[in-house]
């Protein structure tokens, strides 16, 4: 790769970082447009970690519960791209098992992934289809360091599987750590 391309590549990286200043500091709308215009110029066949970068922070601009589902599967989409193959290689947006390992710089953002989706599916009072997600997030969080991130992850995770948990009906956790 060129030192152009490279120069190029972190522009766009630190564009996304600055719309997320935006949205962490409030202006939900503003961050939603600086994102969808780096979209519009990196596409649905740009680098996959550009777009599972933005796509996770642009379902975190949403207000509509099924648009942030829609940009955090997009980010899901995303990552599985990086396995190298190209677009639509990955495991399908459903959820269902992927043919191949994850891209090992990607498997850290899977936790991250479907606790986004699971989360997403709670607002859209679909809890069986949180559950799943959240599994999915628990199973992945072997690769997740002890730090703040992974440790924030883990916690973020045990928090929602406390509120699911408590949810009429419920099923028991599949997992002994998830007792309340």
């Amino acid at each position: 790769m060129t030192e152009q391309q490279e120069a190029s590549e972190d522009a766009v990286m630190t564009r996304i970082g600055q719309a997320v200043i935006l949205l962490h500091a409030g202006d939900r709308e503003e961050a939603r447009n600086r994102l969808g215009d780096i979209w519009a110029e990196i596409g649905e066949e740009g680098d996959s970690l550009h777009r599972c970068t933005l796509a996770h922070y642009m379902a975190d601009a949403q207000d509509d519960p099924a648009d942030e589902l829609a940009w955090d599967l997009r980010a899901l989409t995303a990552a599985a791209d990086v396995q190298g193959d190209g677009p639509g290689t990955g495991p399908p947006p459903d959820g269902r098992p992927a043919q191949q390992e994850p891209h090992p710089a990607m498997r850290v953002f899977y936790p991250s992934l479907h606790l986004s989706l699971a989360a997403d599916y709670v607002k859209l009072r679909r809890p069986e289809a949180a559950r799943v997600h959240l599994a999915r997030a628990r199973a992945a969080t072997g690769v997740l360091a002890d730090d703040g991130y992974g440790n924030g992850v883990r916690a973020a995770i045990a928090r929602l599987e406390r509120s699911l948990a408590a949810e009429p009906g419920a099923a028991p956790p599949p997992f002994p750590e998830q007792s309340p």
